[in-house]
């Protein structure tokens, strides 16, 4: 198991990343995932509340909001104050979004006990150290799920990609992580590393065993070859 001080310093490396590159992050990342449009053909419309566990910019509750004119409760939670400024600002235009937006920092604290009736994590789940930090998430997410509702989850399969692999940078020889952890460099304006993990198929099943809930669909989507997400949609 991964010790605390190895996983707050993951973390921070994180945090330092989207510290250093929230900006053309943002701007890069404003496009919704095409794997969103067949989560919304498992589930039935319309979304009556949302959790968005590491919502970033907020992107999702704005392709929600574009594809059903029914109000819905929105909350939004993440780590980076800059994002979730980018958000609030962007669901203002959309007043059928009931939104609050939460600063919280997931891989060090406990999740908000907050109940809805579908619960996300989408690009998320590859930046929380040790299997069970991310095992325990899992959990906790399935615990907010409201009675019929859904859990979605999309692991990013980047190592399977050789444009990622080449940015693979060695870690130092002062920390010990375990199998699949990465050091990926980010090759945009400002050049940063950031800390991601690989969670293949064998670990995928572990996460989707530990939220006790059944498994409804399970696709991969995104990316120019459409498969750089897996993505796994419970229900309760």
């Amino acid at each position: 198991m991964m010790n605390q001080a190895t996983i707050k310093r993951l973390n921070q490396i994180n945090r330092d990343f989207y510290r250093a590159t929230a900006a053309e992050f943002d701007a890069t990342r404003q496009a919704p995932w095409l794997g969103w449009e067949r989560l919304l053909k498992s589930i039935e419309l319309p979304v009556e509340s949302v959790l968005d566990i590491g919502c970033g910019n907020g992107r999702f509750a704005l392709f929600l909001a574009e594809r059903q004119p029914q109000p819905f409760r929105y909350i939004g939670i993440d780590s980076n104050a800059d994002f979730l400024r980018r958000a609030r600002e962007k669901l203002a235009a959309f007043p059928s979004v009931d939104a609050a937006l939460i600063e919280s920092d997931i891989v060090l604290a406990r999740l908000p006990q907050r109940a809805a009736q579908l619960v996300t994590l989408f690009g998320v789940i590859h930046h929380l150290p040790g299997f069970a930090r991310r095992r325990d998430l899992l959990a906790s997410a399935a615990e907010c799920v409201g009675a019929g509702g859904f859990l979605a989850l999309a692991a990013w399969r980047f190592y399977e990609q050789e444009r990622f692999r080449r940015r693979i940078v060695h870690w130092s020889a002062d920390i010990t992580v375990e199998k699949h952890d990465y050091l990926l460099d980010w090759r945009g304006g400002n050049r940063a590393l950031r800390y991601c993990h690989f969670v293949d198929d064998a670990e995928h099943e572990q996460l989707i065993k530990a939220t006790g809930l059944s498994v409804l669909a399970d696709y991969r989507a995104d990316g120019a070859e459409g498969t750089l997400n897996r993505y796994t949609i419970l229900q309760r």
